[in-house]
């Protein structure tokens, strides 16, 4: 299964612990991991990952794959800047959203598009114009919150 981590590139101490745990969770169930490749919750995730001996897919905004961090396993080069978003919550079969700020919210927003479902440590809580709430399922635990991806994901296999 494909699981992304969407989150800041400013992100808090406590949000990078976070995206690193959902990082080595990922990695111990053997599961992928797909972001954005950079760094804050994507860095830290990817370290999670890596560390726990799982594979990295970094979809970068820019043209050149020196801007991915250093627990990217396999950059994606896109040159389409935030239009790539698009490209992470397809590629996921299931997101984690951690923290985050506008980025993070199209992420989510694409998320939705696509069908995929999203646990959130930390994260936006939305309601539509309605007052209906947006199906950001808030999770306690990043254990809780891959628990949620695997349940509900979309799988390949």
């Amino acid at each position: 299964m494909i699981i992304g981590v969407i989150g800041g590139e400013q992100a808090t101490p406590e949000e990078e612990l976070l995206a690193y745990e959902v990082g080595k969770e990922i990695a111990r169930r053997g599961h992928v991991l797909v972001c954005g490749g950079r760094g804050g919750v994507m860095r830290a995730a990817c370290r999670g990952a890596r560390e726990a001996g799982g594979h990295t897919i970094g979809i970068l905004p820019g043209e050149d794959a020196s801007e991915a961090n250093e627990f990217v396993e396999f950059p994606i080069i896109t040159g389409i800047g935030f239009a790539r978003n698009a490209i992470i919550a397809r590629t996921a079969e299931a997101l984690v959203a951690i923290g985050g700020r506008y980025g993070t919210l199209s992420e989510i927003a694409f998320a939705f598009i696509a069908g995929r479902p999203v646990a959130g440590l930390r994260t936006w809580q939305l309601t539509t114009p309605d007052g209906e709430a947006v199906p950001i399922v808030a999770c306690s635990s990043p254990a809780e919150a891959v628990d949620y991806c695997e349940q509900f994901g979309r799988r390949k296999d």
